[in-house]
This record gives C-alpha cells, sequence and structure tokens, in this order.
C-alpha cells in the first residue's frame, strides 16, 4: 500500500511539473479524445483516436452551410458540411489526408444526385479546384430525404480552401457559397494540427 501511494504521490508531482513548464506551443491543439465547445464560428470540433484505422481524427462537425434554395439547385434543401483531417497514430503534427462531407436535406426525396452529377468543384479565392466524384456515404428517406456525399483529398488542398476568402462549391447543379462562420470553422480546425515549419 505505502508503495502504491508513494507511486501515486511521483506521478502527481510529475505531472504538475510538465503542466508548469515554459515554453509550451501557443498553437492550439487537440489532445486525442478531447472535445472543444463551440466557439465564436458555433462549429464543434473535437479530437478521437481510431483504434481500428490506427489513427487520430479531428473533426468539425454537422455546420450548416444554407438552407436557401434555388431555381438551379434542390428546392427547399440545406447543406452542411463536415470536414475530418486523418493522422496516422496517436499524433496530430502530421496530416495524411482530409475528408469533405457535405449534406444534402429536403422534403422532395426525389431531388437527388444522380451518379453522373456527383462531381464537386471547388472555387477558392479564384482559383478553380477539381476534387472529383463524390461517393455517396449515406442516405436516409424519413421525414426528409437526407443524402450525404464524401470525397477524400490532400491535406494541402484542405488547407489551400481554409485559407481563402471566399469559397464556392458545386455538386452537379447544387451551388452553393461558404459563410464567413463557415470558412472560421475551417481554419479552427486547420490550427488544430501542429504542423512542423
Amino acid at each position: 500500500m505505502k508503495s502504491f501511494a508513494l507511486s501515486l504521490a511521483c506521478l502527481l508531482v510529475f505531472s504538475a511539473h510538465l503542466s508548469s513548464q515554459p515554453g509550451t506551443s501557443a498553437k492550439t491543439s487537440l489532445k486525442p479524445g478531447s472535445i472543444q465547445p463551440a466557439s465564436d464560428h458555433g462549429g464543434k470540433i473535437e479530437s478521437e483516436y481510431d483504434g481500428f484505422n490506427h489513427e487520430t481524427v479531428a473533426t468539425l462537425r454537422k455546420m450548416k452551410i444554407t438552407c436557401a434554395g434555388r431555381k438551379d439547385m434542390f428546392k427547399d434543401a440545406c447543406v452542411s458540411v463536415t470536414v475530418s483531417l486523418h493522422c496516422p497514430g496517436t499524433q496530430l503534427d502530421y496530416v495524411r489526408y482530409a475528408k469533405l462531407q457535405l449534406i444534402f436535406e429536403t422534403e422532395a426525396w426525389d431531388q437527388r444526385h444522380p451518379l453522373d452529377q456527383r462531381d464537386l468543384s471547388v472555387v477558392a479565392d479564384g482559383e478553380t479546384l477539381r476534387l472529383g466524384r463524390m461517393r455517396l456515404a449515406g442516405q436516409n428517406v424519413d421525414t426528409l430525404m437526407t443524402e450525404v456525399l464524401e470525397v477524400t483529398m490532400p491535406y494541402n488542398t484542405f488547407k489551400k480552401i481554409a485559407a481563402s476568402q471566399i469559397v464556392e462549391m458545386a455538386v452537379g447543379k447544387s451551388r452553393f457559397e461558404l459563410r464567413q462562420k463557415n470558412l472560421e470553422a475551417l481554419r479552427d480546425l486547420n490550427n488544430r494540427v501542429k504542423i512542423p515549419s
């Protein structure tokens, strides 16, 4: 019992010593398994370790982009975004790739993106990025028709989008612009990983 108490005391002293050390990075990053409350942008960012894929994933949870239906896109549709940064192992210092999901919700059950209308184009500060065909990651027909389309992209492409001032996206006939709060949330997500200079 004495050895257990001594070990526990040493561990507490060592932890207190580490937390009081100067020179810690001012850049905010998430530890695996932590959840960051919504910031001014309103998005929720969390990080957790995925033991099956042996990676730590920092994720911007579902965040609304727009509910303004237009003639050239779904009628009365809401579009939301989810973005995740995938880091191998239990670290947040190196991002292997980024994954972007677009969630379309509408009362019109027949308003889906056919296979030939799932190519994602992003215009970031005037530069067109063609990210390829999105795959169907989920579909639900309940009170609303919900369609989740997903694409994987290199981390550098995600950084370019997050750093832009104006970002427009197009999937088939669906076109929309990210709001300022969406862009702030993407930048916040990017700031959660520590990339060596």
